[in-house]
C-alpha cells in the first residue's frame, strides 16, 4: 500500500474504500463441504435489488403514500414483506452455549487406525475430511462477553464420505455432573438468578455454589472451572476434549474403549483474572476476533487430534470408572496417541447461516464409532436433537446448508416444516414392491451401520455404581500437578467467587467439601472469605465414598500448563511510540514478524509513522491488556500525548507478567527494582530483539512482584 500524504487532501464522498492493511490470504475452496455450500451463497455485488419473490425494485427508501404527506398506503406489499421479515428474524438461542464462534477446517489423519476402527476417517493416513468447528462460553447469553470464567465448548462436525460424525466436546476433559437427568438442575444453577436474572455469565453467585456443595461430584470440574483452564488466552490456544468414553468398532465387530481430545500446535495458555476482567471491558468480542482474524491472516491455528485407547477386558482395572465423565483417564495409565490433526483454515461467509444454524449431536456417527454406558453421553444423545426442534424449526434442520452432509441422503422421512428435497416417486414406506424395496438396507460389511453387540446383564435401577461414588481423589491429584503459580491462582479463583455468595452457610459448605481436596487450600479460602476453620468431616456428603490409596496415588502433570508449548507465533507486541518520533519503526516490525509474531504500533493518531509504517491503534482505543507484550519507544522530548499515557501501559503490562521492553530512558516510567525484575529491559537501541523474542515466547514472568 503505498505510503498516505499527511498533507494530502481527500474527498471522502469519491475516495474509494480501501481494505485494512493485514496479509490477508485468499479464503480456502477446495474441500468438499464448500463445494457442497457453493449452491446456497449469494453475492449481491452488482446485482438488482429485488423482493424475496425475485421482483426487481426501483425503491427502496421510502414507503408508499397518497401524496408525500400523505398516508403510508397498506397495498405497498415491500413495506409489508420487509418489515414482515425484520420482525421475524430471531430464532431461539441455545439454552447453553449460546454464545460462540464458528470456523470451517480440515482433518488429516497421519495414522492408519483400521486395527481398532473402521470409520473411514480414521482409517487411510494422509485423507483429509473436511470439517466445522463452533467454539463457545457455556452459561452466558448470546450477547455476553467472550471472556468469562467458564468452560468454552469445542464442537466439531466431520464431513465423511460416511455421513456427519459429531464431537460435541469441551476444553476441559470432565463435566460437572455424572448423570444427565441432573443437566436441568446444574444449568438452572449457573444461570442467572431467575428472582432477578443476574448474574450475566458468571458462576460468582449463590445458586451455583448451593448446588456443588450438595452434588459433589461436581469437585473434580469445579477444580477445572477455578483453574485458569477456564480463562483461556486464545480460542486457538486451548485444548479440546470429547470428555465421553466411546468406542472404537473395527471391521470384525471388535470393540475397544475410547477417548478423544485435541491439543493446541500452539500450546495452552491463560490469563490472569484481573486482565481477563479487563479485557472483557474493554473489547467483550476479543476472543472471537482473533480467531477470525487469525484465520484471515493465514495463521491457520492447528491442533494434534489425538486418542487414548482401551480394551474392553481391562474397563475395571484402574482405580476409576473409565465411563465416568467427571473423571479423566491419566496417561500415565492411558497414554494418549495422536491420529491426526485438525486444522482451522476458512472463516465463515455469514455467521447465521453456518455458525448459529448449525447443529450438533454426540449421536451424529458413523460406522465404526460407537457408544458407551456413560450416563449423561446417553441423555445428550436425546437432548441435542429435541433442542434444536424448536430452536431450528421442525424436523429438517439437517437440510440447513452447514448441516447437509455431503453423502448422499435417502429414505422415507417426509414434509415437516422447511422441507428442501423434493422426493419422486409414490414410495414413502418401507417394505414396498413397487420400488423394489428401495432405499434398500446396507450390510455392515458395504459401509451399513450397525449397533455394537454389548451383552447387558443388570437390575432395573435408578441409582450409580459405587465406582462413581469417589469424588474427590481425581480433584485433589489435578491439583498437586499444578505448580505453585497455577495452584494460588485457583484459590484466588475460589476467593473471588465465593466473596459474590450473600449467604454465609453456602460459603462454609463450600470450603468443608472442598477440604477434602486439599485442607491448606481450603483454609486459605476460608480465611479470604471469612468462613470458619474448614472441617473435611462435615463437607463430606456420605452418600460419597473415600478414595482409594491407589486413586490417591494418580498423577497428571499433563495438565499443567508449565509442561505446555511455548513459541512466540502470532503474540500480539503493541509498540507504543510517539507520532513524530524517527525511530527505525520497519526494521522493528520486520524482526517482530520474522519472529512470527505480530507487531501493532501505537501512538497518539492514526498517521503513519515517519518511516511509512501504519499505525494500529492511537493512545485511547487500545488498552495494554490486549497486548500480549509491549515494546515502548521513548523519544528525546515526549510529548505530552505520550506522557500522559505511557505509565498505565507500562503499569498494565507489568502487572500481569508480561515481556517489557523501554527503548530509552526509562526513569520517569519504571521503578530502579522494576527496571531490573525478570522479563523486563531497557536498552539504548534495538538490537536487543533476539532477547525480546525469547521473552516473549516465555510469555509470562511469574517470579515479578505483580498482580494477582
Amino acid at each position: 500500500m503505498p505510503k498516505k500524504d499527511k498533507n494530502q487532501k481527500y474527498d471522502h464522498k469519491k475516495a474509494p474504500l480501501t481494505p485494512p492493511d493485514i496479509d490477508k490470504v485468499e479464503q480456502v475452496k477446495d474441500n468438499e463441504k464448500q463445494k457442497d455450500l457453493e449452491a446456497n451463497k449469494v453475492d449481491n455485488k452488482g446485482k438488482a435489488f429485488t423482493t424475496n419473490k425475485g421482483l426487481k425494485m426501483a425503491e427502496d427508501e421510502f414507503s408508499l403514500k397518497s401524496g408525500r404527506r400523505g398516508p403510508t398506503l397498506i397495498e405497498d406489499f415491500h413495506l409489508r414483506e420487509k418489515i414482515m421479515h425484520f420482525d421475524h428474524e430471531r430464532i431461539p438461542e441455545r439454552i447453553v452455549h449460546a454464545r460462540g464462534v464458528g470456523a470451517h477446517g480440515v482433518f488429516k489423519c497421519t495414522k492408519d487406525m483400521s486395527e481398532y476402527t473402521k470409520a473411514s476417517l480414521f482409517t487411510e493416513e494422509g485423507k483429509e475430511t473436511s470439517l466445522f468447528t463452533r467454539i463457545s462460553t457455556v452459561a452466558g447469553f448470546r450477547g455476553s462477553t467472550d471472556t468469562p470464567r467458564d468452560v468454552r465448548g469445542f464442537a466439531l462436525k466431520f464431513y465423511t464420505d460416511e455421513g456427519n460424525y459429531d464431537i460435541v466436546g469441551n476444553n476441559i476433559p470432565v463435566f460437572f455432573i455424572q448423570d444427565a437427568i441432573k443437566f436441568p438442575d446444574f444449568v438452572h444453577s449457573v444461570k442467572p438468578e431467575p428472582d432477578t436474572e443476574v448474574p450475566q455469565a458468571q458462576s460468582a453467585h449463590d445458586t451455583f455454589w448451593d448446588f456443588v456443595s450438595r452434588n459433589q461430584e461436581s469437585a473434580h470440574t469445579v477444580m477445572w472451572a477455578m483453574s485458569d483452564r477456564a480463562i483461556p488466552l486464545s480460542l486457538r490456544m486451548m485444548d479440546g476434549f470429547a470428555v465421553h468414553t466411546f468406542r472404537f468398532v473395527n471391521a470384525e465387530g471388535k470393540g475397544t474403549f475410547v477417548r478423544f481430545q485435541w491439543n493446541p500446535q500452539l500450546g495452552v495458555h491463560s490469563r490472569v483474572w484481573d486482565e481477563t476482567l479487563k479485557v472483557s471491558g474493554n473489547d467483550p468480542d476479543s476472543q472471537r476476533k482473533d480467531l477470525y482474524d487469525a484465520i484471515d491472516e493465514g495463521n491457520y491455528p492447528v491442533w494434534d487430534f489425538c486418542v487414548q485407547l482401551l480394551p474392553e477386558e481391562k474397563e475395571f482395572d484402574y482405580p476409576f470408572d473409565i465411563l465416568d465423565p467427571t473423571k479423566v483417564w491419566p496417561e500415565e495409565y492411558i497414554p494418549k496417541v495422536k491420529i491426526g490433526e485438525i486444522t482451522l483454515n476458512r472463516n465463515v461467509d455469514n455467521y447465521f447461516a453456518e455458525t448459529e444454524q448449525v447443529a450438533f449431536n454426540p449421536g451424529n456417527v458413523v460406522p465404526g464409532i460407537d457408544f458407551s454406558n456413560d450416563p449423561l453421553l446417553q441423555g445428550r444423545l436425546f437432548s441435542y436433537t429435541d433442542t434444536q426442534l424448536l430452536r431450528l424449526g421442525g424436523p429438517n434442520f439437517a437440510q440447513i446448508p452447514i448441516n447437509r452432509p455431503i453423502s448422499e441422503v435417502h429414505n422415507n422421512q417426509r414434509d415437516g416444516w422447511h422441507q428442501d428435497i423434493i422426493n419422486k416417486g409414490p414410495v414413502s414406506y418401507h417394505k414396498s414392491a413397487i420400488d423394489d424395496q428401495s432405499p434398500y438396507y446396507e450390510s455392515p460389511e458395504n459401509g451399513g451401520y450397525e449397533h455394537y453387540q454389548e451383552k447387558i446383564d443388570g437390575t432395573v435401577i435408578k441409582d450409580r455404581d459405587d465406582s462413581f461414588r469417589d469424588h474427590f481423589s481425581q480433584a485433589t491429584a489435578f491439583y498437586k500437578s499444578l505448580n505453585e503459580v497455577e495452584q494460588k491462582h485457583i484459590k484466588s479463583a475460589f476467593s473471588f467467587e465465593l466473596s459474590k455468595v450473600k449467604r454465609p452457610e453456602i460459603r462454609q459448605n463450600v470450603v468443608d467439601m472442598f477440604a477434602n481436596v486439599d485442607e491448606d487450600m481450603a483454609k486459605e479460602i476460608a480465611k479470604n472469605v471469612g468462613a470458619d476453620t474448614p472441617d473435611a468431616e462435615r463437607g463430606f456428603d456420605p452418600v460419597g465414598i473415600k478414595a482409594s490409596k491407589e486413586a490417591l496415588k494418580v498423577k497428571m502433570p499433563e495438565f499443567s500448563q508449565e509442561n505446555t508449548i511455548f513459541k512466540p507465533d502470532t503474540l500480539k507486541v503493541g509498540i507504543y511510540s510517539d507520532s513524530d518520533d524517527d525511530f527505525d519503526f520497519k526494521s522493528l516490525v520486520k524482526s517482530i514478524k520474522n519472529s512470527k509474531a505480530k507487531a501493532e504500533i501505537i501512538q497518539a493518531d492514526l498517521q503513519d509513522t515517519k518511516d511509512g509504517v501504519m499505525v494500529t491503534h492511537r493512545y485511547e482505543t487500545i488498552h495494554p491488556v490486549l497486548e500480549d507484550a509491549l515494546i515502548i519507544v521513548v523519544p528525546e522530548k515526549p510529548s505530552h500525548e505520550f506522557s500522559k499515557n505511557v505509565g498505565e501501559f507500562a503499569k498494565e503490562t507489568f502487572k500481569h507478567y508480561k515481556p517489557l521492553w523501554i527503548i530509552g530512558d526509562a526513569s520517569d516510567i519504571l521503578s530502579e527494582d522494576q527496571q531490573k525484575a525478570e522479563g523486563v529491559m531497557v536498552t539504548n537501541d534495538s538490537k536487543d530483539i533476539d532477547k525480546f523474542i525469547e521473552n516473549l515466547t516465555k510469555q509470562r514472568f511469574w517470579d515479578r512482584d505483580g498482580s494477582n
